[in-house]
């Protein structure tokens, strides 16, 4: 799954957006102006970038030709705009945009177009000693820190613990997937909550969550959040 940066003033529309990556498994984050992007580029230097054209502070195409000079258009950014022109489209993508959804978005052009983004094959540049060739990472690059199998120290027998076929720990695996991730994450919140205490703070930044999705997050999977014990 990816880091996903979304950017809109429209807190609605961010929302909306949140719980949709969320529900698709991406890790999401997200910025209400260009300030707060430009911050959350640096921070987490995202896999894909859905941004709003039309902002308050700083739109949405200045500030990807802003990223364009600077050479921080390392990552695929998807503009988003209710009321642009065929022109300012076109703009974006001459700068460095690699799509363009037009609001209302739906949910099927959403989930196909990020999908696309991320799956490009272009090819990544990075920057390199003078003197050097340039490496070029694509998305078909392999971890140097893997190794094969046959170099794997096997693992004792009876360390393994004994699996029940379609069965992972005490979870289905025979449901569909939505069914067994709601199970997954209510044990997996439920372990957070009774860890710290309750404590709706460590327990945000414990999964990186910020409170009111977190708060969202336990009433939608049906947990009750119990008062901290004194």
């Amino acid at each position: 799954m990816a880091r996903i940066l979304v950017v809109d003033d429209e807190v609605g529309i961010r929302e909306l957006l949140f719980e949709i990556l969320y529900d698709e498994g991406h890790t999401v984050e997200l910025a209400e102006n260009a300030a707060q992007a430009r911050a959350a580029r640096q921070r987490i230097r995202p896999d894909l970038v859905l941004l709003d054209i039309w902002m308050p502070d700083t739109d949405g195409v200045t500030l990807l030709r802003e990223w364009g000079s600077q050479g921080l258009l390392d990552m695929p950014v998807i503009m988003m705009s209710g009321h642009a022109t065929v022109d300012t489209a076109v703009e974006a993508t001459r700068i460095g945009a690699v799509d363009f959804l037009e609001k209302p978005i739906t949910l099927q052009r959403l989930l196909k177009t990020i999908h696309n983004g991320l799956n490009r094959d272009k090819p990544v540049s990075v920057p390199s000693a003078p003197g050097k060739p340039t490496t070029a990472i694509t998305a078909d690059a392999q971890n140097p820190m893997a190794t094969s199998a046959d170099e794997k120290e096997p693992e004792p027998v009876d360390s393994v613990p004994e699996q029940k076929p379609g069965l992972s720990g005490n979870i289905s695996l025979d449901q569909p997937l939505r069914e067994a991730r709601d199970e997954f994450e209510r044990v997996y919140f439920e372990y957070h909550l009774a860890r710290e205490n309750n404590s709706m703070t460590r327990v945000s930044e414990r999964t990186g969550l910020e409170r009111t999705h977190l708060y969202r997050k336990l009433k939608q999977l049906g947990i009750e959040a119990r008062k901290r014990s004194s």
